[in-house]
């Protein structure tokens, strides 16, 4: 599937465009999500990637890589409009998730937080590794960094998560905090 999606991008077919949106628009959209921290602008980024790769399927050397350029094509245009923009997105004040009395799942808003006080560059290196499921070597490759470099990131990254993850303290039905 990934050739035949390869070949109409560089046949210049827009058709090609359908089948990408279909395949990865999603993946796309959540990484461009988790990087950037707003729907919107996560959308207008997976629509850039999509017409750049269109633009650009020449460039993609190998067809089975055509997942990973993507992401990294996605994690670029993120990193570029977290530093043109320059701005910090707040955290949505509740998580979408609620626990079975209706409370917010406060693990997933301290881990949100933690993932938000990341820098973007460590923050992309976490999303391509573990929430895209790229190889090390992938996620270097689409950083333009050594494997090295990203693995540090990463291990920062993971302990910075531990220590806001150890500091979240539960809350009760009616609000209150515990120890």
């Amino acid at each position: 599937m990934q050739t035949r999606i390869v070949e109409d991008l560089r046949a210049g077919h827009p058709e090609a465009l359908d089948l990408l949106l279909e395949t990865y628009g999603r993946e796309i959209q959540a990484v461009a999500f988790l990087i950037v921290r707003d729907r919107f602008d996560a959308e207008d980024i997976a629509v850039e990637t999509l017409l750049t790769a269109w633009k650009r399927a020449s460039q993609l050397r190998d067809p089975d890589g055509l997942r990973p350029w993507l992401l990294r094509i996605a994690a670029n245009k993120s990193l570029t409009h977290r530093r043109r923009s320059a701005r910090i997105v707040p955290l949505d004040a509740v998580s979408e998730r609620r626990d079975p009395l209706g409370q917010p799942d406060v693990t997933r808003v301290a881990l949100l937080q933690g993932i938000d006080e990341l820098p973007p560059a460590m923050r992309a290196a976490l999303v391509l590794r573990y929430y895209a499921d790229l190889s090390m070597q992938e996620t270097a490759a689409a950083l333009g960094k050594s494997p090295n470099t990203i693995k540090a990131q990463l291990q920062v990254a993971l302990d910075r998560l531990r220590l806001s993850l150890s500091d979240a303290e539960p809350i009760d039905a009616q609000g209150l905090r515990h120890a």
